[in-house]
């Protein structure tokens, strides 16, 4: 395998454990998902969460409106005052609790990126409560994607905001996997005794757990090559000095790389016992299938069909993925219907 040199900033040299995508892959295959509409008519939408009554929470990147999704129909619940879109920032990653007591966002402010709780009944999302500050934010990169993984903790992927410096550096949060408890505290056994569990990331805005708990990411590349990641406790994921592969020990190399215009992932999830990634540039969903660590070679679903693709979940009784599109983010050639919520079943 030969990989192309990357940015003139960061070196990109061959390594036998990271696989490289091809352009693309047949949504002709057997086995591909077929998508029905869900809801459509969506401003920006970023964040996803599938509850256990069959509804939806949807994040609007651009408006701050969190709504709820129920036969079909969006209906508002909350509208976050503090969100200040601009570029990429904005209200971007949701998640919940197991117990769906509890909601979780992430959004950009005046000031950073940052995290606040609501309560959850059902119907009505309570007042937010900051619970975790400083995060760096921009006019790019600001990560935002989160998952409560299988020990409770919260994983929160951030962004560089493209000062490369930040994602080297471990007294900085930006370009790093956070991992935090419910309460925004830093998790007690962090590798580094902060909330950084791995660094050298350049934007995260992909995160899942598969079956046996370990937690694959999706990672923006600069110029040659999107990354998907095996997150190591306290691992260095090598940005800026490396994008893409490297023979460098010092770094984790991603298990699957794609050139940037195949990709610019975003979404993540774990469905079927195979990883499933949106795409925004790519305008695909790529089906990962996966045999314990390592990725097989990756299908692209649904191929310029429904434009910019930005998350992806799994619902709650694990029947069906949720696919969003990302047409009214000012980058997307927007359809009269964009944007849509997409059910996929198999």
């Amino acid at each position: 395998m030969t990989l192309l040199a990357g940015c003139s900033a960061a070196q990109s040299e061959p390594s036998a454990e990271t696989r490289t995508a091809t352009s693309t892959g047949s949504g002709e295959s057997s086995g591909a998902p077929i998508a029905a509409p869900l809801v459509d008519g969506l401003t920006s939408p970023w964040g996803l969460v599938a509850l256990r009554d069959g509804s939806v929470l949807v994040s609007e990147r651009d408006t701050g409106a969190i709504k709820l999704v129920t036969d079909g129909r969006a209906r508002l619940v909350r509208t976050l005052p503090e969100v200040r879109p601009s570029g990429e920032g904005g209200l971007l990653g949701l998640t919940t609790m197991p117990d769906e007591k509890t909601v979780f966002a992430y959004f950009t402010s005046a000031d950073d990126n940052r995290i606040v709780s609501m309560t959850w009944d059902g119907q009505t999302l309570g007042e937010p409560k900051v619970i975790f500050t400083g995060i760096p934010n921009g006019g790019r990169h600001n990560g935002g994607r989160m998952v409560v993984g299988p020990d409770g903790m919260l994983y929160v992927g951030t962004g560089e905001t493209g000062d490369t410096d930040l994602s080297q550096d471990k007294n900085a949060l930006g370009g790093k996997i956070l991992r935090l408890t419910t309460d925004g505290e830093p998790a007690p056994d962090n590798p580094f005794g902060t909330a950084i569990y791995s660094y050298g990331h350049r934007n995260v805005e992909g995160l899942a757990f598969d079956d046996a708990g370990r937690l694959w990411a999706s990672e923006f590349g600069d110029s040659s090559w999107d990354e998907l990641n095996l997150i190591t406790k306290g691992g260095d994921y090598g940005w800026p000095t490396v994008e893409g592969s490297s023979t460098n020990p010092d770094f984790v190399n991603p298990k699957l790389v794609w050139k940037t215009s195949d990709a610019s992932p975003s979404g993540l999830a774990f469905w079927k016992g195979e990883l499933w990634m949106a795409a925004l540039r790519g305008e695909q969903l790529w089906e990962i299938p996966l045999d314990g660590e390592t990725p097989g070679t990756p299908i692209g679903r649904f191929p310029g069909a429904y434009g910019r693709l930005r998350s992806v979940t799994v619902t709650a009784d694990e029947q069906t993925l949720l696919l969003s599109t990302s047409n009214t983010d000012g980058r997307g050639d927007e359809k009269s219907d964009d944007d849509r919520i997409l059910r996929l079943s198999r």
